[in-house]
């Protein structure tokens, strides 16, 4: 039997009728194609999936799609939903080279944004903490983690006042 349920990812509402088995990843890439969000291990253990609900940070492919109803999710998507300009995370990863399959990037994207979010200036060891969910193969976390530490340093400044003539 379908339950009934109301999402609101990346600021788009949805209503959808779904079996109670499937899972939030599921649902995100295969009835929103919303694909950005992975699927790596289904144990809950590599990140790959990570999408922040309510403010908090979980694994899509361990929560079931219901669990989540009248809930506000962050995708990958949603962090830049124009399309056209990149979220400085994004921004980051792209110039400090953390990107190099690019399989764990949207989770370590949603992460990186779920400690910024709370700890605006964290340390080289508190960004470590904060990505201790999610795996990648590729890098060795280095470039991960500066581009992390660049991307809370810009997310910081604040906007110069220009004097008008």
């Amino acid at each position: 039997m379908k339950h009934d349920i109301q999402l609101t990812v990346n600021g788009d509402s949805y209503s959808l009728a779904i079996d109670p088995w499937r899972t939030l990843n599921q649902v995100l890439r295969e009835d929103l194609n919303l694909t950005g969000t992975k699927l790596g291990c289904g144990s809950g253990d590599c990140g790959a999936c990570t999408v922040i609900v309510d403010g908090r940070s979980v694994s899509s492919c361990l929560t079931l799609a219901v669990e989540v109803d009248g809930k506000a999710i962050l995708t990958v998507e949603g962090l830049a939903p124009s399309g056209e300009k990149l979220h400085p995370i994004q921004e980051a990863f792209l110039e400090k080279g953390a990107i190099q399959c690019g399989f764990c990037t949207p989770g370590m994207d949603l992460s990186a944004y779920h400690l910024l979010s709370q700890n605006p200036k964290p340390s080289e060891e508190e960004i470590r903490e904060g990505l201790s969910g999610n795996l990648c193969r590729c890098t060795g976390y280095n470039k991960i983690v500066e581009a992390i530490s660049v991307s809370a340093d810009r997310m910081n400044r604040k906007p110069s006042k220009r004097k008008r003539r």
